[in-house]
């Protein structure tokens, strides 16, 4: 009896060291916010971040807005118009306007361009309601505007809600009326009524995502009728404060937005509510980024397009020529009549590029949508892209990437839907189709694709100085 209890004292203070040094091991694996990791002046560079990032998002709710605010601020940090006797010198800055609804932003780097470029590629659409062409109808004593809708959204959020019309109106004569209206406080809004639970039964049987339909998204735009019904005073509206008609709506991009300012969330404020953050967190990264690089090696270009959200369309979207257009009117200023097709497939062949998109983050409420092992988490740093089945980038590329952010102390984390539960799409794919080296990596959210996303104002400054950091290496 003695010895056997001296044994099995043994084997219980053995299983429990074991069990303790299992535990630390697992403490220490588990992944920590990188709040935690932060001095007091990187603390007070993560907020002016914020805050400088959510004033712009103001003022940036569609990819008109956000390049005319881009070349404001890009024109006032040095940047010039790309023209075709711009000479192309180490460190000159250079902007391209693609339409006014994409753009690509250019610093010239010390390594002959047939070696390569580095090319931080985002969309800066986002999720809308758009106005038909023939809008405007009455119906009940009020004047609505009919409405398709843009990229992926749940209708329901939609209704009830204090909704912007922001866009522009090209007449015949070659002019063109910037529209801005429900963005300031002293606006009118305009806004889809919801049905009361009190009368609402018809539509309870609905599933989720047809709760409200899409042909049932149409906001009310006026109230009072004129002499000519109520139609008229909207009439009368284009025409005295735009010189439009109904007929200049068809040569006319409005989207309705959401008139929600930025706002900070939680007691702590580490949390931002904003619309527009798919992908718009990513495109003003890459600007902040690439203002701040001085003379790099390899000539930086921020490549931010229009259309993610409806598969890359359109001449301002991904899928089109611009980029390697550019790269081949860089080259062609460098080299003159030394310029060949081979040399651009070189250069095209020898680029770095980085495809910036957000991703869903582990959400408190249902959690067990990821499989926690692979799952970004808000505060974690950026994220991987690795969603195998050939969509991830080579194994090298990765582990340069990583080395790249390793450096500079940039906390990454990785990204991988349950097998067969979810997906999405980004630009990465039409880069790679240029035969550029790619990688798929950004920020976790919440509620994206809603009217108000959620971002750690953490993330969104690791992202800048991701992509900072990827530039200059």
């Amino acid at each position: 009896m003695y010895k056997f209890s001296l044994l099995a004292v043994a084997l219980i203070l053995c299983t429990s060291s074991t069990l303790a040094i299992a535990q630390e091991s697992e403490e220490d694996e588990k992944p920590q916010s990188s709040w935690l990791k932060l001095s007091a002046s990187e603390k007070e560079d993560v907020e002016q971040y914020a805050t400088d990032y959510k004033q712009f998002m103001e003022s940036a709710k569609t990819e008109l807005q956000f390049v005319a605010e881009t070349i404001r601020r890009v024109e006032a940090a040095g940047f010039e118009p790309l023209t075709d006797t711009s000479t192309l010198t180490p460190g000159a800055r250079f902007y391209d306007n693609n339409r006014d609804r994409a753009i690509a932003l250019i610093v010239v780097g010390t390594d002959d361009l047939q070696n390569g470029f580095r090319v931080t590629g985002a969309h800066i659409d986002s999720p809308r309601i758009e106005l038909k062409g023939r809008a405007l109808y009455d119906k009940e004593d009020f004047a609505l505007f009919q409405t398709n809708y843009h990229g992926g959204i749940k209708n329901y959020q939609w209704t009830s809600i204090p909704l912007a019309l922001v866009g522009r109106i090209d007449k015949k004569d070659g002019s063109t009326e910037i529209i801005s209206i429900g963005n300031d406080p002293g606006d009118p809004i305009f806004i889809i009524p919801e049905l009361s639970p009190h009368v609402d039964g018809d539509l309870r049987d609905r599933t989720n995502r047809d709760v409200i339909a899409a042909e049932e998204l149409d906001p009310i735009v006026g109230h009072i009728p004129g002499e000519d019904g109520v139609k008229q005073i909207v009439i009368d509206y284009l025409q005295s404060a735009y010189g439009a008609t109904l007929d200049d709506l068809v040569s006319a991009e409005l989207s309705l937005v959401p008139a929600y300012p930025p706002r900070d969330v939680g007691f702590d404020r580490g949390l931002m509510a904003i619309y527009g953050q798919d992908d718009r967190v990513s495109g003003y990264a890459a600007v902040r980024a690439i203002m701040d690089v001085d003379t790099p090696a390899q000539t930086a270009i921020a490549y931010l397009v229009d259309n993610e959200e409806v598969g890359n369309v359109n001449n301002t979207g991904a899928s089109s020529t611009y980029l390697v257009d550019l790269m081949g009117r860089l080259l062609y200023a460098q080299l003159g009549d030394d310029y060949n097709e081979h040399l651009l497939r070189r250069a095209r062949r020898a680029t770095k590029a980085i495809s910036s998109d957000v991703n869903p983050g582990i959400n408190p409420i249902w959690p067990s949508v990821w499989e926690s092992g692979n799952a970004p988490r808000l505060g974690h740093g950026v994220n991987f892209k690795l969603y195998g089945r050939g969509f991830n980038a080579n194994s090298e590329y990765t582990a340069w990437i990583r080395n790249v952010l390793d450096e500079v102390g940039v906390p990454w984390q990785v990204a991988t839907y349950k097998v067969g539960k979810g997906g999405g799409g980004t630009i990465g794919g039409e880069l790679s189709d240029d035969n550029m080296e790619v990688i798929d990596f950004g920020i976790p959210l919440l509620s994206i694709h809603t009217p108000y996303s959620i971002s750690s104002k953490v993330d969104v400054y690791w992202l800048y100085r991701a992509l900072h950091a990827f530039y200059v290496k």
